[in-house]
């Protein structure tokens, strides 16, 4: 091919963004090109490729426990997670989700692990393709009425009786419920079973969600920027402006403060 004949570099980008496999003869052909440009640019599509590559892979593997429950006969597996144990005030939040086979959404993995940004995109793509997603809230009463171990337990419980369809198994993220169903508690869950993942990014932007409306309530607390967790900020408007009904008790540094009046 003469010069005359090359594409443009800018024509060779716009080819490059429709290419999808990696055996593309016109890889090797723009790799060889004369032009720094050209080769450069095929060194990034070579690395993004790579990348995704490698995200689809540990996708497809944090479906290994669900591969196996769902060859075994167990159709409708469920994923539980929740957010906000340590907060000082606000619920805990359980999330219970059942994906499908066919879920295809590789970025979802630890909401921990994602930008707020990311978690708000993913969690519209979980409501969309998810088979059943429900979620529960354990209030700051509740908390302080059994303590913060059972009130998560009886909030994940509540949110698997609230999935329509019923599972009939469930993998929940380090705990056990109190449930007939079969279930697996797997430590880190969220970074190794996508359906936990699943729940901890729906329960972590429901939490969110629910957080940023009471900041309209208690302005004071900045609940919209700390979520409820004992920060420098939070810690100084409990002393100036005191407990509310949000607030949990039997929590150190709000009992302190109560215990102070």
């Amino acid at each position: 091919m003469t010069d005359k004949d090359s594409l443009t570099i800018a024509a060779i980008r716009a080819a490059l963004a429709q290419i999808t496999d990696s055996q593309d003869p016109r890889l090797v052909q723009w790799q060889n090109d004369n032009r720094k440009g050209v080769r450069q640019l095929v060194e990034r599509w070579q690395r993004q490729y790579a990348k995704q590559a490698a995200n689809q892979a540990a996708f497809l593997e944090r479906f290994s426990w669900e591969r196996k429950l769902w060859q075994a006969g167990f159709t409708r597996v469920a994923g539980i997670d929740e957010v906000g144990r340590g907060p000082l005030a606000g619920p805990v939040v359980a999330a219970a989700v059942i994906l499908p086979e066919d879920f295809d959404a590789p970025a979802v993995i630890d909401s921990k692990q994602l930008t707020a940004t990311q978690r708000e995109t993913l969690y519209q793509v979980i409501m969309d393709q998810a088979v059943a997603v429900a979620t529960a809230f354990g209030s700051a009463q509740l908390i302080d009425q059994v303590n913060i171990y059972q009130a998560t337990r009886q909030t994940m419980l509540a949110a698997v009786q609230q999935l329509n369809p019923q599972p009939d198994y469930l993998l929940i993220d380090a705990m056990q419920i109190d449930s007939p169903l079969g279930q697996e508690s797997l430590i880190k869950g969220d970074a190794r079973s996508n359906s936990i993942a699943a729940a901890s990014i729906v329960a972590k932007v429901t939490r969110d969600h629910w957080m940023q409306a009471a900041a309209q309530k208690y302005p004071a607390y900045h609940f919209d920027k700390n979520a409820g967790y004992g920060t420098a900020e939070h810690l100084a408007a409990l002393k100036k402006a005191g407990v509310t009904p949000l607030h949990r008790q039997t929590f150190a540094p709000v009992k302190d403060i109560l215990n102070n009046k």
